[in-house]
């Protein structure tokens, strides 16, 4: 069992800034990456992010280069994610996974809106 837990969305005007944290805890020891989706009511879940605590290496999706930041923390699985420049397509439910070789772990998901 590896429990997910999200934090920080929140409700934003345009152009806004906002962090998400996301926290592994229990078997975490074969989790290697965390990585950040989103879904938009009507439409697919889709990558938005993701770092690996072996190199640091992070990739993001074309939509949100520049923008938004992932960043790993250190002793722990955890990962925050960096959104300057907010537009009303960055809204949806931001979700975090955690694959450990056997399972692909889901968070219950912090929702972002933005909006004025």
């Amino acid at each position: 069992q590896v429990p997910l837990v999200e934090s920080g969305g929140d409700l934003v005007q345009p152009g806004g800034t906002l962090t998400l944290s996301c926290a592994a805890s229990g078997s975490t020891s074969d989790i290697y990456t965390l990585s950040w989706y989103r879904q938009a009511p009507g439409k697919e879940r889709e990558f938005v992010a993701i770092v690996s605590f072996t190199n640091g290496f992070t990739r993001y999706a074309d939509s949100v280069k520049g923008r938004f930041t992932i960043s790993r923390g250190h002793g722990e699985k955890t990962a925050t994610l960096q959104m300057t420049g907010l537009k009303g397509e960055d809204s949806g439910v931001y979700y975090c996974k955690a694959p450990d070789g056997h399972t692909e772990w889901w968070g219950q998901g912090t929702q972002v809106t933005v909006s004025s």
